[in-house]
């Protein structure tokens, strides 16, 4: 197996030193996405979608519950026993939603799934964000979701909702920490699409997800 090779101090400093200069023009490009991100019109929603929650039926501006933004994030649900490692690991990455509520925004899950099934999937991974049902609306598809994930933004002014912002694929990847810290390691990602050296560990994309409780004790799947 390749890996980095040696160096003195001074040869790691300098290469470290010229690697950071890169990563702050990439730092000062992302301030200047979001301040085109925070410049983005915003559209209506007009349609009262009816989502399931665990008490009761609920509308989009009640998933707000009483801030001013939203984040929904669709959680991609082909049933129970197909849950989506790709979703669920994103979830994991989620911090304490109290840092996003003292900013005014809110965060939940929605799933076209009926809620007597993700409730219990919610249960085992022990999370604690919440999920609602869009089983029997438009949101998906009106959402760009689909049967897939995506995450959605929005804006509540009086009683009137705008969405003001949709990622899916890579931009809600970039979101997550998992990912972003094996960036920093030498050997990445470890995944063939990477641009890495010669003899550095590879497997297909996606292939090494799992559930958190579905890795074994050295972090490899369970047999």
């Amino acid at each position: 197996m390749d890996r980095p090779r040696t160096v003195s101090a001074e040869e790691w400093r300098a290469a470290l030193a010229a690697l950071t200069a890169r990563e702050k023009e990439h730092t000062r490009a992302a301030d200047a996405l979001a301040a085109e991100r925070r410049r983005l019109p915003a559209v209506r929603v007009d349609k009262d979608y009816v989502f399931e929650g665990p008490a009761g039926p609920l509308g989009l501006p009640d998933l707000f519950d009483g801030r001013r933004q939203l984040i929904v994030y669709s959680f991609m649900w082909h049933g129970a026993g197909e849950y989506c490692s790709g979703c669920s690991m994103f979830v994991d990455n989620l911090g304490h939603l109290a840092h996003l509520r003292a900013r005014d925004t809110s965060m939940v899950l929605a799933s076209r799934g009926p809620l007597a099934e993700i409730l219990p999937f919610r249960e085992r991974m022990g999370w604690t964000i919440p999920w609602v049902s869009s089983l029997g609306n438009d949101f998906n598809d009106d959402m760009d979701a689909g049967d897939g994930f995506a995450l959605n933004v929005f804006l509540r002014d009086g009683d009137e909702v705008h969405r003001t912002y949709f990622t899916t694929a890579r931009g809600v990847e970039r979101l997550g920490s998992v990912w972003t810290l094996l960036d920093l390691t030498p050997f990445g990602r470890q995944e063939t699409w990477e641009d890495s050296p010669e003899g550095r560990p590879r497997t297909e994309p996606y292939r090494w997800w799992r559930l958190h409780d579905e890795y074994g004790e050295d972090g490899g799947p369970e047999a």
